[in-house]
C-alpha cells in the first residue's frame, strides 16, 4: 500500500480510472459494432480511452517515483 494518505488516495483513483476506462471502452466497442456506428465515433472512444489510460499510467508512475525516494 502507499505510504502516504495522498498516495493511497491517488492510487485508488488511478485504479478506478483504469477499471472504468476499460469497461467503458469495451462497452463502446460492443455497442458501436452492434449499432453500426461510424468509424469516426469508434476513434473518438479510442482516443478518450487512450487519454484515461495515459492519465492513470502517469499517476501511477508519479506515486512509484515518490515512493522510490523514501
Amino acid at each position: 500500500m502507499a505510504s502516504r494518505p495522498d498516495d493511497a488516495r491517488a492510487a485508488r483513483q488511478a485504479a478506478l480510472v483504469l477499471a472504468g476506462t476499460g469497461l467503458l471502452w469495451i462497452g463502446a466497442q460492443i455497442l458501436g459494432g452492434r449499432l453500426g456506428w461510424d468509424t469516426r465515433i469508434a476513434i473518438l472512444f479510442d482516443l478518450a480511452a487512450l487519454a484515461g489510460f495515459t492519465w492513470a499510467l502517469v499517476t501511477t508512475w508519479r506515486i512509484w517515483r515518490r515512493r522510490q525516494g523514501k
